[in-house]
């Protein structure tokens, strides 16, 4: 094998492509390193850690085709330090690869094509076609409020509900709860399936300026998107995801329309004095068309006050923080409204007030109290 090509844009396809290759020493060496295959002008990239795997492909002036696999840390090391735009790299039958830039040369060992771990094959069915930036915002919204360890490994991914004209996802665990609805062209077979927060990461930092569309193409066990010239395929997560839609309170006692910059900075302030060592909660007390906002620590207090408009009964109710805050940043709404049911029943977050199905506004947050001193 053969092959010279921009070394910038090697570079940088190795580094996405690295990122789907195990970081830890394993007994399969080989999932620690990235195929290369170099034909008809084209290098393709494949990383695959046997939960997500990567492709991609560059151009490139291929003089012998071939394939190898080279540890991807050494391999992103070498190339993103090459003196020249220009990088060749050659090996022989022995597996020996010459990386070649400029005056720089280096030799490294390589493994065979034939010891790497084979990709799932994902086709057939109707492909699920998305807008790129609509996909990540909608990833960023809810994920999150994926669990990062639970006992029930399905809640550590996103939840996707696919239906004629509508996508929904939804992540859980055990402290919030976030949900996003959007309208897509979409006529075929209705599709509920889990796809893993790591993969869900990979698709959000792949999906860039070029990206206009992603193409999801669903199998029984595994996911295929399709982010402009990457290929992501992932196993999806399997097990009984919570019912959501009978944990989310359909009245409330009380609804506060509150401006969602002001809110966020109430809470940022008041928490200045809660810090890793030095754990709390915010006091939130709904009362008289206002909010205030407080915290005390064993370092001192801290308090606020903001206008809102208040329909309902008074309530005093404490949220951690992070969570609360978590919820607020990614509200794309001037004004949220807070939807209230006492001290002890969750918060819940929508963008107005309207009639439709709480489930089923554009999104929806859900934040559990914390019991107050």
């Amino acid at each position: 094998m053969k092959f010279t090509c921009s070394s910038n844009i090697l570079s940088e396809a190795c580094i996405n492509v690295q990122r789907a290759t195990s970081s830890k020493s394993t007994n399969l060496p080989t999932i620690e390193g990235i195929l290369i295959k170099a034909e008809n002008d084209r290098i393709m990239l494949t990383g695959y850690d046997l939960e997500v795997g990567i492709i991609t492909s560059v151009e490139g002036r291929v003089e012998n085709t071939g394939s190898v696999i080279l540890n991807a840390k050494i391999l992103c090391d070498i190339l993103r330090n090459v003196p020249d735009e220009i990088v060749s790299i050659e090996c022989d039958d022995r597996l020996i690869c010459k990386i070649k830039s400029g005056d720089s040369e280096f030799s490294i060992m390589g493994f065979s094509e034939t010891d790497y771990p084979e990709l799932p094959t994902v086709s057939g069915g109707f492909p699920i076609v998305i807008q790129g930036e609509l996909l990540k915002d909608m990833i960023k919204k809810t994920i999150f409020a994926a669990a990062e360890n639970d006992s029930k490994v399905i809640h550590t991914g996103v939840r996707f509900e696919v239906v004629s004209g509508n996508i929904r996802l939804v992540a859980v665990d055990g402290y919030k709860l976030a949900i996003r609805n959007e309208k897509i062209d979409y006529s075929g077979d209705e599709k509920t399936f889990v796809v893993p927060k790591k993969t869900l990461n990979e698709v959000v930092k792949l999906i860039g300026d070029g990206v206009e569309t992603v193409s999801m193409i669903v199998a029984q066990r595994h996911i295929l998107f399709e982010c402009g010239n990457y290929v992501i395929v992932s196993r999806l997560l399997e097990g009984e995801f919570l019912s959501y839609k009978s944990a989310i309170p359909t009245t409330a006692k009380t609804e506060v329309k509150i401006n969602t910059r002001n809110i966020i900075s109430a809470i940022e302030r008041t928490s200045l004095i809660i810090t890793e060592r030095v754990k709390s909660y915010v006091r939130c007390i709904f009362d008289n068309d206002s909010v205030r906002i407080s915290s005390t620590t064993a370092l001192g207090n801290a308090n606020d006050r903001m206008i809102a408009e208040l329909q309902g009964e008074r309530v005093e109710i404490g949220f951690n923080n992070k969570y609360l805050l978590d919820a607020l940043k990614v509200c794309d709404t001037d004004e949220v409204i807070f939807r209230l049911n006492g001290s002890t029943s969750p918060l819940i977050i929508v963008p107005d007030s309207d009639n439709s199905l709480i489930y089923e506004k554009s999104f929806l947050f859900m934040v559990l109290p914390v019991r107050m001193n």
